[in-house]
């Protein structure tokens, strides 16, 4: 066979893996809506179905490991988008979908306004790790909110029997799925509060759809538990269900039967726990009283015989008491014989005529005294006189008297020095010798 040379033969696989190759690279990422049809699962753990609309239909293939991220099973007839990548199955020449996750229709929106509401009340600290509470030890009872028909409180009822089976249960039947759901949960949880029957308060239900979980991504249900006197515990759905209640609750567990072991101690454990602190607690006071004991035993040791002790104290008081004696009567004779000479001294200056004499020099220095003071007054006085005159010389009075005057502006004080400082119309003062005259500019000032 000739061919042109520009063309090249190529084999069936050959072909097909170009196609391939383009179709993963030109639809790395796609999401499609359809309707879901021959749904099957071989052994393999892998789902193969069909997405079909109208006019057309789509080979789609769910590998095992990706499962897991599917938030509820789907089924043949059910609307759903799916998201992943487009290949081509090579032994029969088909290109198919390789889906990552698939979504209920309408659930993106629900997503979304689950993203929005959950970033509110972050911003608004219903998260907060510090607004949530401990769970008490051992409550006093338990408020348990959930549907009287479901799994849920079986599974609870049960465990919470085999735990602490004397701890009082009280059960407010509520809705768990549907549109006013919420609203009891909310008003259960107030009346729990008001109640004060409870120590702690536990929402539960079993696993479902994002759809049956809704309720609980309430916005007024997560403010009323956010402002419940009562720690609240949330047991929603399965570990991999995640809602609002979950985050701004006390305490999440990941099912109603790990609820009840959490908020219930094992009774048996407990007391296992409380024989083991009592005999810690007993050996610990038996080490101190034998820690004691042998203390007590030291220090009789160090203390000896009293009696010994009190006479080797007495013989020292004695000796003390002695040589206190000899040093009394020692300081008594020098103090005598320091008088005698002090009297001597006192014999040789007679103090009658150290008297005399003082008061001689007393009166010398009186009237020397007295004559220096009156010197100092008149010079004083001279001094006085001639700065009188000086500052009668420089007063301001002074200058009035020799026909000068003073002039102020009115209101203000401020003293007028030249004729330019005065305009027509201006308030003056002229303060004169004798008192004080009152002005009115009348016309410029004259050259």
């Amino acid at each position: 066979m000739t061919t042109s040379s520009s063309s090249k033969i190529q084999t069936v696989t050959e072909l097909t893996r170009s196609l391939k190759g383009i179709l993963e690279t030109g639809f790395s990422f796609v999401a499609v809506c359809g309707e879901v049809s021959n749904l099957k699962q071989p052994y393999s753990g892998h789902l193969y179905f069909t997405l079909k609309d109208h006019d057309a239909q789509l080979r789609a293939v769910m590998f095992k490991l990706q499962r897991r991220y599917l938030a509820s099973p789907f089924a043949d007839g059910e609307q759903v988008i799916c998201r992943g990548r487009l290949s081509v199955y090579e032994p029969r020449g088909e290109y198919q979908m390789i889906v990552d996750s698939v979504e209920a229709a309408g659930f993106g929106d629900k997503l979304a306004a689950f993203a929005k509401l959950k970033e509110k009340l972050y911003r608004e600290g219903l998260f907060a790790e510090e607004h949530k509470r401990r769970l008490p030890l051992l409550p006093q009872g338990v408020a348990l909110i959930t549907s009287p028909q479901g799994a849920a409180i079986h599974d609870f009822l049960t465990v919470a029997a085999r735990r602490f089976p004397s701890v009082p249960i009280e059960v407010f039947p509520v809705s768990v799925q549907g549109s006013g759901a919420a609203v009891e949960i909310a008003a259960a949880i107030s009346a729990a509060c008001q109640r004060r029957k409870a120590d702690v308060i536990v929402v539960c239900r079993g696993g479902g759809s994002v759809e049956d979980l809704w309720p609980f991504n309430d916005e007024a249900l997560a403010r009323a538990v956010w402002r419940a006197d009562l720690p609240v515990v949330s047991a929603i759905g399965h570990e991999i269900d995640v809602t609002i209640l979950d985050y701004v609750a006390d305490c999440r567990a990941p099912t109603p039967s790990a609820a009840a072991e959490m908020v219930l101690p094992e009774r048996e454990q407990l007391r296992r726990e409380v024989r083991q602190h009592t005999v810690r607690q007993q050996s610990v006071l038996n080490g101190k009283l034998i820690q004691l004991r042998h203390r007590l035993s030291l220090q009789t040791r160090l203390l000896s015989n009293p009696a010994r002790i009190v006479a080797s104290f007495q013989l020292r008081i004695d000796f003390l008491a002695t040589r206190l004696l000899h040093s009394i009567n020692g300081r008594i004779q020098a103090g005598g014989q320091k008088l005698g000479h002090l009297r001597t001294l006192v014999s040789r200056h007679n103090p009658q005529v150290l008297l005399a004499r003082h008061q001689t020099a007393l009166a010398g220095m009186r009237q020397r005294l007295v004559n220096q003071r009156q010197r100092l007054v008149e010079r004083r006085r001279a001094r006085l006189t001639q700065c009188t005159a000086v500052l009668r010389s420089v007063s301001p009075q002074a200058v009035l008297d020799r026909g000068y005057a003073i002039v102020q502006h009115i209101p203000g004080g401020e003293i007028v020095k030249s004729a330019d400082g005065a305009h027509p119309d201006d308030q003056l003062s002229l303060r004169l010798s004798d008192g004080v005259l009152m002005c009115r500019v009348e016309g410029d000032a004259l050259p």
